[in-house]
């Protein structure tokens, strides 16, 4: 339950940071979609290179937790810090939160 509190106050602050920038400026481009799978595609190559260390290539869930947390370390602290994908997890909800927190956290950074 605490988690999900701090979830949705994370996103609250985004939001609140972002409608400030909104006010303050002309709306900010969304991150796209391609953007976003051409930086966790640098992600895996830093990972790959061995720049996130011998961990992250151990197994192909350690890849992809080390990737989320390099495109995104905030947003993979809030969601995914705390309880790590698992081999063979296929956790749609926390995934969509991540996109939402990402895109958001993204969007508002690139003004």
């Amino acid at each position: 339950m605490a988690k999900i509190h701090k979830t949705l106050a994370f996103i609250i602050w985004v939001v609140i940071i972002c409608s400030v920038e909104v006010l303050a400026k002309n709306s900010p481009r969304p991150i796209s979609d391609t953007e976003v799978r051409q930086k966790k595609q640098d992600c895996y190559s830093d990972i790959e290179l061995g720049y996130w260390g011998t961990q992250c290539k151990s197994s192909m869930v350690a890849k992809e937790n080390c990737a989320l947390k390099c495109l995104s370390p905030a947003c993979y602290e809030l969601i995914y810090e705390s309880d790590p994908l698992e081999e063979g997890e296929k956790d749609y909800v926390r995934s969509q939160e991540y996109k939402y927190c990402m895109h958001r956290l993204l969007s508002c950074l690139k003004t």
